[in-house]
């Protein structure tokens, strides 16, 4: 049966209600990062046309160390290192000790020196990086490539990353992580970072910096033949020292995060990842993660990657962009003369440091830091040591053995005081998009309900996205409008007798949803299903609109902003407005409302204190999606609700951003401003909207 046939059965207003056209919502906000992605590869693709001369290529390795440290927050001090040995092991072929240090002050760093039996020095020495094991550098595979490389004459060091072995920072019972990841011991912290204008990256890449300075110091060691290598995230974290400091003479690369998110056939959100390898603003700036190799042209530089990574690990893109970018890598070795020492090599099994691959980084790194090639058929005889033996503390953890500051401490240490102060440009500080000039209502259906109609409609708020709605209306003329935002979507509270219905006896009751919300809630991407399950999250896709320079609170107050023009207009009679918010969308109401003067009065149940409170809170649990960087450098909720002042802001049970309710007396300490009521409950009801609509 065909489809002509199929709709020939069915009565013609039948089918023009079924056949109605109703935009692909899903859509909206993936479109909006394909846009940003798209400006910026173009002008990504028009730099890197230039790069043909020598000088052209050793400008742009300049220009990618300068902007890395300005996209992360700036090169920290060099502090005393205090460096300790607290142990020993002795081993047939090498010695392992065991050290302390500290990378910034208070900051200790525990790690493990691999130093050959016999040591007649000068020796080439590696910085072994870690990827993301719970374990750090007592990892199995880890620990096989460093028992490896110091029994072909190498001195090794291996140092616990941030978050991860002797460092966890949120230890459980067995003293691993209670976070559940690597990943999160990261990000957690590093999201409160962004708050007070600093990154993870920063604080990680400044480790692996200082834990060279230990590896240079030493005395068996040749300062002038100095390596890095690392796989998956420890990959990723060569590729950044590689940036910033000159003194690798080679670097090995397995697995590292080489995804651009600025790419050609960008899938959204794009190749998000921990807090320490997405670049907030990278994107406007150009700077992608390909553009932390370049610095290291044209040093012997080995790329190593899987091919079961393009559908496990990393996104689609992850082959096709890498073959892209080192082609115009290679280039760069070419013109500087060096084309023989950038190479590829790849391995068909899943993401990990496997036999092969530590094969090929014995190969490069002997080739270029020693006399001699290496020409060995099998790996050196390795035993991995179980955790404890290479602890450097007594309890395997820095912050009990040591008093080691934790990044969410360094966080908070870092808060600065509080300003009082709305910015003057709080759009800019928001990395809002420009809005639609004249945002017009569009009424797709009017239906019937038991006392009036109600719409279905939708307003293009900005380039490409739809904001869908629902607006509800009584037969009695109204002249108040209430707009209500729910991280639950439009389709709550709508059906016969439920609040926004019965509320529409008192105003016309508009009911949006704003992007990554309902019906705007992003579609899937293409993929593996757990990869592409994990990035449709809506973390992902604030990271995105983060690196993209706008920010998805940015992006929802833009919506609310054209919502409430576009129905005003639609509405002429209309003269006061209330702004309604709930849970985490309150965030982005509070903002909009502070922008539009047409919005009389705030509703806000269940409203974060402040995003003072998210640094203050160790286990907060508050989303990305109402992050901005920097932001308490310039302001803070309480500040942009009494600059709205006359205007009245109502906060319902305020919460803490652990999601835990916040005692009314603490409220009103945090909001003292005049303007500001602070009411008991936490549900939203017709009475409680009766009464502010008064």
């Amino acid at each position: 049966m065909t489809r002509r046939t199929l709709l020939s059965l069915f009565p013609a207003a039948a089918v023009a209600g079924w056949a109605q056209e109703y935009r692909n919502y899903p859509r909206c906000l993936p479109d909006v990062l394909r846009r940003l992605v798209a400006e910026a590869y173009a002008r990504r693709v028009e730099e890197m046309k230039k790069l043909t001369t020598a000088g052209a290529a050793e400008a742009r390795q300049k220009w990618a160390r300068e902007t890395f440290w300005r996209l992360v927050g700036g090169v920290p001090e060099r502090t005393p290192l205090n460096l300790r040995t607290t142990g020993a092991i002795e081993r047939e072929k090498y010695r392992v000790e065991k050290l302390v240090y500290e990378s910034r002050p208070g900051v200790f760093v525990a790690a493990n020196l691999y130093l050959p039996k016999p040591a007649h020095g000068p020796l080439p020495g590696v910085l072994f990086q870690m990827g993301h094991s719970p374990n750090g550098k007592a990892y199995d595979s880890y620990q096989r490539c460093c028992q490896g490389l110091v029994q072909l004459g190498f001195v090794v060091l291996a140092f616990d990353p941030m978050g991860q072995g002797e460092r966890t920072n949120y230890p459980g019972p067995d003293g691993l992580t209670r976070l559940g990841s690597a990943d999160a011991e990261h990000t957690r912290p590093g999201k409160q970072l962004l708050l007070v204008g600093d990154t993870a990256t920063r604080l990680m890449v400044w480790d692996s910096v200082r834990s060279l300075d230990v590896l240079a110091s030493h005395p068996l060691v040749d300062a002038k033949r100095l390596a890095s290598t690392g796989q998956s995230g420890g990959g990723t974290m060569t590729m950044m020292l590689g940036a910033v400091d000159d003194r690798l003479a080679a670097a090995a690369v397995s697995s590292g995060n080489t995804e651009n998110i600025v790419c050609a056939n960008f899938i959204p959100p794009g190749s998000t990842d921990d807090a320490e390898q997405d670049f907030i603003g990278g994107g406007p700036a150009g700077f992608d993660r390909w553009d932390l190799l370049w610095p290291m042209a044209p040093k012997p530089l080995l790329i190593l990657t899987s091919a079961k990574d393009f559908f496990g690990t990393y996104s689609p893109n992850y082959q096709e962009n890498g073959a892209v970018e080192y082609g115009r890598l290679a280039d760069a070795y070419r013109v500087l003369g060096r084309e023989g020492q950038l190479r590829q090599a790849g391995t068909p099994l899943p993401h990990g440091l496997s036999y092969s691959l530590r094969m090929e980084t014995y190969r490069w790194l002997s080739r270029w830091l020693k006399d001699e090639e290496w020409r060995g058929d099998a790996e050196p005889p390795v035993a991995p040591e179980p955790d404890r033996v290479l602890w450097a503390g007594p309890t395997g953890n820095v912050a009990r053995d040591f008093g080691s500051e934790a990044p969410w401490q360094t966080a908070r240490r870092r808060l600065p005081a509080k300003t009082g102060l709305v910015p003057v440009n709080l759009r800019a500080l928001l990395g809002m998009e420009r809005a639609s000039a004249r945002p017009e209502l569009r009424v797709l259906r009017a239906v019937p309900t038991r006392t009036g109609q109600v719409l279905a409609a939708e307003v293009e708020t900005t380039a490409g996205v739809w904001v869908p709605m629902w607006i509800f209306c009584s037969k009695r003329p109204a002249d108040r409008l209430v707009v209500a935002v729910d991280p639950d979507g439009r389709n709550q509270r709508w059906h016969d007798g439920e609040l926004w219905e019965r509320l529409a006896d008192d105003a016309v009751v508009c009911v949006p949803d704003v992007r990554g919300i309902g019906d705007l809630r992003p579609e899937y991407s293409p993929g593996a299903p757990e990869y592409a399950g994990d990035h449709e999250q809506e973390e992902n896709y604030a990271w995105a609109s983060l690196v993209l320079g706008r920010s998805l609170l940015g992006q929802r107050v833009t919506d609310l902003l054209g919502v409430v023009r576009a129905v005003r207009s639609y509405f002429p009679q209309l003269r006061r407005t209330l702004l309604a918010a709930n849970g985490q969308l309150t965030v982005p109401t509070l903002c909009a409302a502070s922008l539009d003067a047409s919005v009389t009065r705030v509703l806000l149940t269940g409203h974060l204190v402040s995003w003072r409170n998210i640094v203050e809170t160790e286990m907060y649990t508050h989303p990305l999606a109402n992050f901005v960087p920097d932001v308490l450098a310039a302001t803070d909720l309480p500040e942009i609700a009494s600059a709205m002042a006359p205007r009245e802001v109502v906060l319902v049970g305020t919460v803490d951003a652990a999601g835990a309710p916040v005692a009314e007396a603490l409220a009103r300490e945090s909001y003292r401003s005049a303007n500001v009521t602070v009411r008991a409950g936490e549900a939203w009801s017709r009475e409680l909207f009766a009464s502010l609509l008064r």
